[in-house]
């Protein structure tokens, strides 16, 4: 069985054992975290599709880590001698799902 969840303004297709990094969302690590917004429910003979989503359904997980991703650089230069370097590290939460009810 898998599952399509929102979060983090993106949707994840997720299925029971699977890790992944999403936003940053609050807790810290081997705490569990519930996601209700259960777009679909697949991987069965009738697959479950939400308008928008499906009621009742819930995707269980516990945070694995709090981190943040590799650094991204922004370079902008001009011919007169002029440049500009900045960097950014985006915060992630790493989840492993452990159920999904539906």
């Amino acid at each position: 069985m898998y599952a399509v969840i929102k979060t983090g303004g993106k949707q994840y297709r997720v299925q029971e054992g699977d890790t992944l990094r999403v936003e940053k969302l609050a807790g810290s690590a081997g705490d569990k975290i519930e996601f209700a917004e259960v777009l679909m429910l697949g991987g069965t003979e009738s697959p479950k599709i939400g308008m928008p989503v499906v009621s009742g359904a819930k995707v269980a997980g516990d945070i694995v880590e709090q981190g943040r991703g590799r650094k991204v650089f922004s370079f902008r230069k001009k011919k007169e001698g002029w440049k500009r370097i900045r960097g950014h590290r985006q915060a992630f939460t790493a989840v492993k799902i452990t159920k999904i009810s539906g």
